[in-house]
C-alpha cells in the first residue's frame, strides 16, 4: 500500500443498490418486461444469463456493474452485469461513484475484503449480508489517479482472462464433437469390449498440506475458481487452510461435488506446483489412452449420464460421486487403433 493511501469505507466510492424481489405474479420466462436475477442460479463464468423476466421491476443494475450475491451458500460470488437488469433480494449492485473505468478497481477490493467481509455475514447455515455491513467495509483508499491505473492494469488482465474462458469453451465444443464422432457415431463401437472405468484411469489421491508451505505460491485449482474464470488461482500456501490434491502432469479433473453442473478441467503449467480441491477426482489415463479421450470421454452424454446417476447424499447443495464408484462404473473399451486415427485430426 502506498504512503498517500486513506482508510476509509467501502460506500465513500462504491453505490451500492441490494435488490428486492418484484411481485411473483410478475415473473415470466416469455420475455416480458426486465431481465431479472435473483441469484447464483443466472451466474455464468463472467456475464450471467436470465431465466426470468418481470414486469414489476423494483431494483436495478446497470451494464459494467458487479452482481454480487447477499445471501445463502453463495454468499460472496460475483458476475459482471453486461445489461441493465432488475435485481431480486439475493443480489446488490455495486459500481464506482467516479464511473465505469474504475469497476476493475472496486472488484479487486471487494475481492481483497472478502473473507473479512463473509466473516461478518449474519447467520450460520444461511449467510446474509446487508447493505450496512458492504457500505461500513473498511479498506485502503487509494487517490483516484492510482485506482485509474490499477483498473487499467486489471481491466486488461481480465479481458485476457475472458478471452481465454472463450477458448476453453470452443474446445470443449471440438473435443465433444470430435469425440462423438470418433468414439460414439461410428458403427464399429458396438464392437468394443466393456471394460471398468479403472481399465482406462486411474485417480490419484496424492495429498498435501498447503500451510506447511507457507511462501509457497501454488496454482490453486478450486471449484470457485472454475465457475469464475477457469483459471486456477495463485495463492500462498499460508492461506490455504485445509488439505488439497497435489494435481500431476497429464491428468483431468473432474467435479464429485454436485456433478450435475459439470465441472471438466485440463490443468496447464503456469510456474509452481498445482493443487486443487478434494472435490475434484484427479484422472490420470492409462495406457494407449490420451488425456484427450479421457476429456471427450467426460463430456459425454453417456458418461454424464452414468456419473450423475451414481451421487450420494440427500442435501441438494452438497451431493458428492465416490471415487470408488467411478471407477467400478462399466464402459466400453476401445481398441489401440482408434487412437492413431484420431491423431490424424
Amino acid at each position: 500500500m502506498g504512503n498517500n493511501w486513506q482508510k476509509g469505507k467501502l460506500d465513500e466510492i462504491a453505490i451500492i443498490e441490494m435488490g428486492q424481489s418484484p411481485l411473483g405474479e410478475t415473473c415470466n420466462q416469455e420475455r416480458i418486461g426486465t431481465p431479472l436475477l435473483n441469484g447464483p442460479t443466472e451466474f455464468g463464468g463472467y456475464h450471467p444469463t436470465p431465466l426470468q423476466f418481470t414486469t414489476d421491476a423494483r431494483k436495478f443494475s446497470v451494464p459494467d456493474d458487479i452482481l454480487f450475491c447477499v445471501r445463502g451458500s453463495t454468499t460472496g460470488r460475483m458476475n459482471w452485469a453486461d445489461q441493465k437488469y432488475a435485481i431480486g433480494r439475493g443480489v446488490a449492485a455495486m459500481r464506482h461513484r467516479s464511473g465505469s473505468e474504475y469497476r476493475y478497481f472496486l472488484k479487486a477490493l471487494i475481492d481483497f475484503h472478502l473473507d473479512k467481509l463473509l466473516a461478518s455475514a449474519t447467520g450460520s447455515t444461511f449467510p446474509n449480508v446487508s447493505r450496512e455491513q458492504l457500505a461500513n467495509l473498511n479498506c485502503e483508499i487509494p487517490p483516484i489517479p492510482e485506482q485509474r491505473a490499477i483498473a487499467g492494469i486489471l481491466g486488461a488482465m481480465d479481458d485476457k482472462i475472458e478471452v481465454n474462458r472463450c477458448m476453453n469453451a470452443t474446445l470443449e465444443s471440438m473435443a465433444r464433437a470430435i469425440f462423438q464422432e470418433w468414439f460414439v457415431g461410428n458403427d464399429e463401437v458396438e464392437s468394443w469390449e466393456v471394460g471398468k472405468f479403472e481399465n482406462i484411469s486411474e485417480i490419484s489421491r496424492e495429498a498435501i498440506t498447503p500451510n506447511q508451505f507457507p511462501d509457497e505460491i501454488f496454482n490453486h485449482y478450486s471449484i470457485p475458481a472454475f465457475d469464475e474464470k477457469r483459471f486456477p488461482e495463485k495463492e500462498p500456501g499460508i492461506e490455504i487452510k485445509s488439505n488439497k490434491f497435489l494435481v500431476p502432469d497429464n491428468c483431468v479433473l473432474i467435479s464429485k461435488l454436485n456433478p450435475e453442473t459439470q465441472r471438466i478441467w485440463i490443468p496447464f503449467q503456469i510456474g509452481g506446483r498445482a493443487i486443487c480441491s478434494t472435490e475434484f477426482l484427479v484422472n490420470i489415463p492409462k495406457g494407449y489412452f490420451s488425456l484427450d479421450y479421457l476429456y471427450g470421454l467426460f463430456f459425454s452424454q453417456p458418461f454424464e449420464n452414468r456419473f450423475t446417476s451414481m451421487i450420494t447424499g440427500t442435501s441438494g447443495s452438497h451431493q458428492r460421486v465416490k471415487a470408488e464408484y467411478l471407477l467400478d462404473m462399466d464402459t466400453q473399451i476401445p481398441p489401440k487403433k482408434w487412437f492413431w486415427n484420431t491423431r490424424k485430426l
